[in-house]
């Protein structure tokens, strides 16, 4: 039980810190960021990956497959507003 409340406290202090650094953000660095964010998301693949991969029980891998479809929709659509906000920055002919 206190393993459950220490991992509910980082988790419950993670949201704040995430949530006052995300909207501090000026908007000119928000392209750099989502880059740093895709790399975040890949290594969070390859954790899922190793997750599914152990199979220990059927629930850690049916938990890992579905990190890895949820990881693997947040790289490709953090690439997709990626490339779409450079394409914003580029010279119209």
């Amino acid at each position: 039980m206190d393993m459950f409340i220490m991992g509910l406290t980082v988790f419950v202090l993670a949201i704040f810190v995430g949530f006052e650094i995300i909207t501090k953000i000026p908007p000119t660095l928000h392209t750099p960021l989502m880059s740093g964010s895709n790399a975040i998301s890949g290594i969070t693949l390859v954790g899922a990956v190793l997750s599914s991969g152990a199979q220990q029980s059927a629930v850690t891998t049916a938990l890992g497959v579905l990190a890895v479809i949820f990881a693997t929709i947040n790289v490709i659509g953090g690439f997709m507003v990626t490339n779409r906000m450079l394409a914003m920055f580029k010279k119209k002919s």
